[in-house]
């Protein structure tokens, strides 16, 4: 099993960055695939980002790509999301996401941390 933890999420103004962390314990060396999603009021919820294990290849979606940054500690026990110039819409509750599978994250996930809330002021 595998436990995740997020934090980071907080207020800001428009343009800023700041920086989410997902804490991941129990049996860590299982996870094949890491990820961010995320969910505002009333939409589905979506794909951030996503980070593999094999080649530590990345894949972002088109509205984040060039502001977002996903990676891990040397540990790799811990996710991070750097948000850059973040705007209005990317106001939602973010999620951590892990899979044991040799699956892109946006496709399957074992384990969903419960959520920090971004908000991003105009």
């Amino acid at each position: 099993q595998v436990q995740l933890v997020e934090s980071g999420g907080r207020l800001v103004r428009a343009g800023d960055s700041l920086r989410l962390s997902c804490a991941a314990s129990g049996d860590t060396l299982s996870i094949y695939a890491w990820g961010w999603f995320r969910q505002a009021p009333g939409k589905e919820r979506e794909f951030v980002a996503g980070l593999s294990r094999s080649d530590g290849g990345t894949d972002y979606a088109d509205s984040v790509e060039g502001r977002f940054t996903i990676s891990r500690d040397n540990a790799k026990t811990t996710l991070y999301l750097r948000m850059d110039s973040l705007q209005p819409e990317d106001t939602a509750i973010y999620h951590c996401a892990a899979s044991r599978f040799r699956l892109p994250i946006w496709a399957y996930a074992d384990y969903w941390g419960q959520g920090t809330q971004v908000t991003v002021s105009s």
